[in-house]
């Protein structure tokens, strides 16, 4: 498996693209990035007020905007810039997906009272997350769709509602993997929405017997029909794409100005602290099951941010790597006994979604390379949980 020569991605990443020097397309946008002046930054913020302006000419609604919110450090930054600096009165829309770190619950319901604004949190029963955790753990190796579908679905059921057309977003979409230039400024779609953030299964793939799940269980889940999106005139932007973004930046801004907590006890699965707070299981299962299936964790996406950023170097990125993208954490179990499942069941599940051209089986253990150029063994096959002959060092 290669690697990104700047940061810490391997080639098998989701969209990522190399260039001639052995680059990743990711690193290739934020080189532009760091290019634009301070005057271009002027006009990307002037742009970023006139869509909000002149999209809430066609709206009698008190609000000027949605910002979708977690209460994470970059939740606050968004709300910040939009009320603080700019002076805009926005709906925040909270998805609770009922899993947050008791600093992530104190961050998310101080936000009315730091930035007095109304605040809609919407969550569905336990009973119907259960249901999907296990079901899309199944399905697609992802007990998490449940989340990214009610994220980028439930704002935009309230901005057709509430007569709303402006949803603010935060991180700039270059920035995961590239897939577009820091020049572009690219909308949130319902194509989006289906294609990358759903993985492609909308919510009547979730309709289910065995589970139970009914039509009426998924009502959040169902993205506007194409007439009521069209009529509202919805425009779903990022706020990256007009303003300098940098989450370490945002964590520190927060921190001081609010008072906003990272999490008091250490993740197991990276060195950051200060990301995922709305979900326990999101660094300790749901990443686990990145690594699984892909070879690289969530220490690996920090890392090769804080690369770019300037915060680490690449071989301190490496370090982080070797100490936590394979960890088995606490997590784990406890997300096994929050959806009723086994140790067993898990295993077997999860081995067959790993990917035969990153891993290899040898002596019935599990291989694959490593960005400090040796190959590691990340323990035994469970139970004979899989084809052999489908894992041979390519």
């Amino acid at each position: 498996m290669q690697y990104c020569k700047n940061c810490l991605l391997p080639f098998r990443a989701v969209n990522l693209q190399i260039n001639e020097k052995g680059q990743c397309s990711a690193c290739d946008s934020h080189e532009r990035y760091l290019k634009i002046k301070d005057h271009e930054w002027t006009a990307r913020k002037e742009k970023f007020k006139e869509i909000i302006i002149e999209n809430k000419k066609n709206s009698n609604s008190d609000y000027d905007c949605i910002i979708p919110v977690s209460g994470g450090k970059d939740s606050y930054f968004q709300t910040h810039v939009v009320t603080k600096e700019l002076g805009f009165k926005p709906l925040l829309v909270t998805y609770h997906g009922n899993n947050y770190l008791p600093e992530g619950d104190l961050n998310r319901d101080k936000m009315r009272e730091v930035f007095n604004v109304d605040h809609l949190i919407f969550g569905p029963s336990i009973d119907t997350l259960k249901k999907l955790n296990r079901l899309c753990f199944k399905k697609m190796g992802d007990m998490n769709w449940h989340a990214h579908c009610g994220i980028f679905t439930y704002p935009f059921q309230i901005a057709v509602k509430f007569k709303i057309p402006t949803l603010i977003w935060g991180e700039t979409f270059w920035d995961i993997s590239g897939m577009f230039d820091s020049n572009d400024f690219p909308e949130f779609t319902k194509r989006m929405r289906l294609e990358h953030n759903l993985r492609g299964f909308d919510w009547q793939d979730m309709l289910d017997d065995n589970e139970g799940i009914k039509e009426a269980d998924l009502q959040w889940a169902k993205f506007p029909s194409d007439k009521e999106y069209l009529e509202s005139n919805i425009k779903g932007i990022a706020i990256g794409n007009f303003f300098k973004w940098d989450s370490n930046h945002n964590y520190n801004l927060m921190e001081k100005l609010y008072g906003w907590q990272k999490s008091k006890t250490p993740f197991q699965r990276t060195y950051r602290r200060f990301s995922n707070l709305d979900d326990r299981y999101e660094n300790g299962a749901h990443d686990l099951l990145k690594f699984i299936k892909f070879g690289y964790g969530r220490s690996t996406d920090h890392g090769s941010k804080d690369i770019r950023m300037g915060y680490i170097t690449r071989n301190q990125g490496i370090e982080y790597v070797k100490k936590y993208d394979h960890v088995i954490s606490d997590d784990l179990y406890h997300w096994l006994d929050y959806v009723d499942l086994t140790e067993d069941e898990f295993w077997k599940t999860a081995e067959s979604f790993r990917d035969p051209d990153v891993w290899w089986i040898e002596n019935n253990e599990w291989y694959k390379d490593n960005i400090w150029n040796k190959p590691s063994s990340y323990g035994k096959v469970w139970k004979n949980s899989v084809d052999n002959s489908k894992y041979k060092k390519k």
